[in-house]
Formats: C-alpha cells, sequence, structure tokens
C-alpha cells in the first residue's frame, strides 16, 4: 500500500456533532473519527481505527476544512483557532468559527440547521495490522497516522486515491475468497454433500 497516498475517510456524525454559540463565539464540534468503527472499502476488506492511532498528529499542524478544501479553513491548532483530542470514543475536535468568515459562518449555519451533519478525515497511514480470513476478507486496524485534517462534508469525499491505495489489497481479498470458496467445494465433493 503507497503509504505517502493522502486517504479520506467519512464519518456520519449525526447525533455525535455539536454546534454551540456560547459568549457570541461560534464552534463547530464533534467527532471525526470513532475507535473500532468498521469502514468497509470495498465488500470484503474493511478497516478500523484503533485507539491511539491519532495520538502522534494531536500537537501538529491541523486543519478544519470545509469539504476538502483547501481554500475553506475554519480552524487551525497551530494559530489556536482549533483543537483536537483522542478520548476513549474517537477523535474529537473543536473550532471557533470566525464571524468575519462569510464561508465559515455559512457552514456554522449549514451545521446549526442541520443540512450539514457528517465529517471526513485526510491522513497518511503510518501504521497499520493487517488481518487476512480464511473466507477470503481482510480487516485493517489503523495504528497510527500522520493526521492533515479535518472537514465538515456535505457529501463527504472518498477520493480514487484511496481506491488506487487498495487496489491490490481487493485484488488479494477476491482471490483468496475464490481460493476458501473452491476448497470448500472440494471437501464436500469429497465428503459427498
Amino acid at each position: 500500500m503507497e503509504r505517502e497516498t493522502m486517504q479520506y475517510r467519512t464519518l456520519a456524525i449525526e447525533g455525535r456533532f455539536e454546534k454551540r454559540s456560547d459568549e457570541e463565539k461560534p464552534r463547530i464540534e464533534g467527532y471525526f473519527s470513532v475507535f473500532g468503527d468498521v469502514y468497509e472499502i470495498y465488500p470484503g476488506i474493511t478497516e478500523s481505527f484503533a485507539q491511539g492511532a491519532f495520538s502522534d498528529s494531536l500537537s501538529d499542524d491541523v486543519r478544519m476544512l470545509i469539504n476538502h478544501d483547501t481554500t475553506l479553513v475554519v480552524g487551525r491548532t497551530a494559530a489556536g483557532t482549533m483543537t483536537l483530542r483522542e478520548d476513549t470514543y474517537g477523535l474529537w475536535g473543536s473550532a471557533l468559527v470566525n464571524p468575519k468568515d462569510s464561508a465559515a459562518m455559512d457552514a456554522y449555519a449549514r451545521v446549526m440547521r442541520g443540512d450539514v451533519t457528517q465529517a471526513s478525515i485526510g491522513f497518511e497511514i503510518i501504521e497499520e495490522e493487517a488481518e487476512h480470513r480464511d473466507d477470503g476478507t481482510s480487516h485493517y486496524t489503523i495504528k497510527k497516522v500522520k493526521l492533515w485534517e479535518v472537514s465538515v462534508c456535505t457529501f463527504p469525499a472518498y477520493k480514487a486515491t484511496n481506491v488506487s491505495a487498495r487496489q491490490q489489497d481487493r485484488r488479494e481479498a477476491l482471490r483468496r475468497r475464490s481460493d476458501a470458496w473452491a476448497q470448500k467445494a472440494k471437501e464436500r465433493l469429497k465428503d459427498g454433500t
């Protein structure tokens, strides 16, 4: 797998995403990744994030974007306008929305109304563990990432680069599934069932 390829993963955050306006300082905050949630990359290939996967990136320069658009920055850890933390549930972020930034306020208004209820993350995989199962499926547990950004998303992106990065894994899973089916068929023929 190409580690230097930017990866994107999406999370439906309904019920987990909050919008606050305390002391007239609007914020967008919520969970951008949940530990242990299984994400299907392809049929037969899944992945999940392990607790601690983001811990090395929490002090990095990470941005909150709108729809992965690098020109639409809501907050940034290096500027002190966004905070990130991990807890036992997942990766949580909070950005103080600039009231003078019309794009950020538009995003805030859409979150407030419930028109935007999903989030996504942009990252590179540093360490993962693969489990190749007898039924031909594979599961990857992502142990460590380099987090570049978190995004509030209308239609969360799953970029083509992810497809190409996991293409070999998909071919291998299909081969293993076919081999498992063939082995079971041989056993049934041998047993006469």
